[in-house]
């Protein structure tokens, strides 16, 4: 049995927020029915063509879930969306602002007629304020949130690789509409969930927001090594390839010296005696690793580096994540189901171990429709007339 097990979802979502929440509650056994536009469904769909002939974003965020094709605009949108919330648990979108109040679907709407509905709405800026209305895309919220500020290099800003505000939103909602159904076991109320993507992502702007704090100085662009810390980031081997390293303290610092770079007398260096004092003498330093490093191949500055217990890492593009030995040993690795067959995708981290995670097919578009509209009542003439006016 798995947690969310009899917990039905209904999601009007598109991109990655929703998404990615409601794929987490259906990773733990939650029923999740996707509402999509008929025809074209979530936008994602159409990003890009990566995973043989799919999209790779929506592949990621998909699994597990039914397909429901709706017309929202369309006349018997509400009575249809009205027969799905009798029986669910949570309703979570991530339409346009004010769209889900115009379609009736708002907290303030549907808390009378099902009081033990959890209502998650996952936005740009929030339910209100200045911002409310504003249109918010990944990138944009990396900018408002001040990441780009502290990201890239010294002459120019740099995005994250992956949709990061996106994600963090996600992972709120999905992990407040988990205390919400602990709360609901004790009171048997529903509740509101207002995510906001800006405040995801200033939640994790902790350290640079303190970092900065009283008109300090903020953290610099540093590029991939740490703003503060040094040395701590990529640095290029003889054989052209990079490894990553990063030293916490003075005692691995005396290490690196000696065990490292082998030249033991560079510890008490007034250069490069404190953190703050190599961090200020970085360019000098960097030089002293690179020629010792020049000299030597990746492995063998691994090698140096582990012996001396210096934390370091490959520098892994995506083909190295894929064959990653570590995900190969712990037996990582499953296959799901999709329109275009079977792909591998990562077991959810941290599951518990008394179940066993849900690794559904990700979905076409429309796959369920009729099964869910019988399960709603609705007979074979009435679903060929809804199909007939391009409404599911």
């Amino acid at each position: 049995m798995r947690p969310l097990d009899g917990i039905t979802v209904v999601t009007l979502e598109h991109a990655i927020a929703a998404p990615f929440c409601t794929r987490q509650l259906a990773d733990l056994g939650a029923r999740v029915i996707k509402v999509e536009r008929p025809g074209s469904g979530d936008f994602a769909r159409a990003y890009d063509e990566r995973v043989r002939g799919l999209a790779s974003h929506f592949i990621w965020t998909n699994r597990s879930k039914e397909s429901l094709t709706l017309d929202v605009k369309h006349a018997e949108a509400g009575g249809i969306l009205a027969r799905l919330l009798e029986n669910a648990d949570v309703l979570v979108q991530n339409l346009a602002p004010g769209a889900a109040a115009r379609l009736g679907l708002s907290y303030d709407a549907l808390r009378e007629k099902f009081p033990r509905l959890i209502v998650c709405d996952i936005s740009g800026y929030g339910a209100d304020g200045p911002y409310r209305d504003k249109k918010a895309y990944d990138l944009l919220i990396q900018s408002e949130a001040g990441f780009l500020s502290i990201t890239g290099s010294p002459d120019e800003p740099a995005k994250a690789g992956c949709s990061i505000a996106d994600i963090a939103a996600g992972t709120y909602a999905y992990s407040n509409i988990l205390a919400a159904l602990i709360q609901r076991g004790k009171t048997g109320k529903g509740c509101n969930i207002d995510v906001s993507m800006l405040e995801s992502m200033v939640e994790w702007m902790g350290y640079p927001l303190y970092y900065a704090i009283d008109g300090a100085a903020p953290p610099p662009r540093a590029g991939a090594s740490h703003a503060t810390i040094y040395p701590y980031g990529p640095f290029p081997a003889g054989d052209g390839k990079a490894v990553m390293l990063g030293l916490q303290n003075e005692r691995e610092w005396e290490l690196f010296c000696s065990k490292v770079l082998l030249q033991p007398e560079l510890a008490a260096d007034p250069r490069f005696s404190t953190n703050s004092s190599r961090s200020a003498a970085r360019g000098e330093l960097r030089a002293i690793i690179i020629d010792v490093f020049s000299r030597l191949t990746v492995e063998q500055v691994i090698g140096r580096l582990d012996a001396a217990n210096i934390a370091n890492a490959y520098l892994n593009d995506m083909h190295d994540v894929w064959q990653h030995a570590q995900l190969k040993a712990r037996e990582r690795w499953t296959e799901v189901d999709t329109p275009a067959g079977k792909v591998p995708a990562l077991l959810p981290p941290g599951i518990p171990n008394t179940f066993a995670p849900r690794m559904d097919p990700v979905p076409a578009l429309g796959a369920h429709t009729d099964a869910i509209l019988m399960e709603l009542g609705y007979d074979r003439d009435a679903m060929a007339r809804l199909h007939a006016e391009s409404a599911v």
